[in-house]
């Protein structure tokens, strides 16, 4: 079997992790869909690589307002590699303990919010302490992990939790320990990594599930839709309404940041 073949096979693997947990995929679309339908947000939180899985659920086309994609870039700009900026700065940040409160201070987050927080391993400080910080202020925390992974993986935070320890509702990838998924002979070590396939999955089935709750509700979402599918006066309408609601929702987040504090 070619190389290539072997990781569409592991791929349709993921598939059917994936729709096994249609159960939990409709849970966490409830979750969301009421925080939306509330007229707050779902906070979407990832570092490393897992930022293209936050990237994926919003804005993008055939995404709609309703999630606020929190993405800090000293944990995720991966593009130069090394020097300033670079990988090896962004893999020690995302193990440093309290950078999350840091982070979360610049919001207002309070019930009926809800959040999103995605990671392969569960197991760097960040994530973990980001969705600590999310159950403190009374919000449900949906996790996506890569279960395997995370099971065989040591946690980098010094009391031993992981992501998993503080996620009501915990969604699997459905990669391989390790993410890659081939192996090639003559070289020690697989390649390919599946988690993102997972995830973008999950996000996927999750978003089509809130999409269709709002619908039902009466309160249909303005989703971000490609000229050549609708014209483009009805693209450009649903882009700027789309992202006027999206600043509408964020100035609640940001409205009464800091106040108990001053």
């Amino acid at each position: 079997m070619q190389p290539a073949e072997t990781y569409l096979n592991r791929s349709r693997q993921i598939l059917d992790r994936v729709e096994a947990q249609m159960e939990a995929i409709e849970r966490a679309a409830d979750i969301f869909a009421a925080s939306i339908l509330a007229d707050r947000m779902v906070h979407v939180f990832a570092s490393g690589h897992s930022r293209m899985v936050v990237e994926e659920m919003w804005p993008r086309y055939g995404s709609f307002p309703g999630f606020n994609p929190i993405v800090e870039l000293s944990l995720t700009f991966h593009n130069l590699v090394v020097g300033a900026n670079g990988q090896r700065q962004a893999m020690f940040l995302e193990n440093v303990s309290g950078f999350a409160d840091r982070i979360l201070r610049n919001f207002e987050i309070r019930p009926p919010d809800s959040a999103l927080v995605i990671s392969s391993s569960g197991c760097n400080v960040v994530p973990i302490e980001i969705a600590e910080g999310m159950k403190r202020q009374g919000i449900p925390v949906v996790a996506v992990i890569t279960q395997a992974h995370s099971d065989a993986s040591a946690s980098n935070d010094a009391r031993g939790v992981k992501l998993s320890d503080f996620a009501d509702l915990i969604l699997d990838t459905g990669a391989p320990v390790g993410d890659a998924m081939v192996e090639i002979d003559g070289l020690d070590t697989p390649v390919s990594p599946g988690s993102t396939v997972g995830g973008c999955l999950l996000v996927n089935c999750i978003k089509a599930e809130v999409a269709a709750r709002l619908v039902a509700a009466g309160k249909p979402p303005k989703v971000l839709t490609a000229s050549a599918l609708v014209g483009k006066a009805r693209a450009v309408e649903l882009f700027e309404g789309a992202y006027d609601e999206h600043a509408r929702r964020l100035a609640g987040v940001y409205a009464k940041t800091g106040v108990s504090e001053l």
